[in-house]
């Protein structure tokens, strides 16, 4: 060992750069309940480490996403039986 070195020509920062994030992907931080990430944990599992835990929460999230609210479905329902009703005919009692 040298009793100094020179850091003159030295820079701050890490040595590597960090690898770039997968195209469309979103390093984020998020806190989730210990029963929902075990539930996915489990289901990453079944699927023989094939597919991550958080590919099962990505895909849950869109599917949720792409659903019809339900108060989407109620109206569509409603309407549709309000057309039924007025589609008969009214008898005169």
């Amino acid at each position: 060992m040298k009793d100094s070195y020179d850091f003159s020509k030295g820079k701050r920062g890490s040595i590597a750069k960090p690898a770039p994030e997968p195209a469309g992907k979103l390093k984020i931080t998020i806190r989730l309940d210990a029963d929902i990430v075990d539930h996915f944990l489990a289901r990453a599992g079944e699927s023989g480490g094939s597919v991550g835990y958080q590919t099962f929460i990505n895909e849950a999230l869109r599917r949720s996403l792409e659903a019809p609210s339900l108060e989407a479905m109620v109206r569509r329902v409603i309407r549709e039986e309000l057309k039924g009703k007025r589609a008969r005919p009214t008898t005169a009692r």
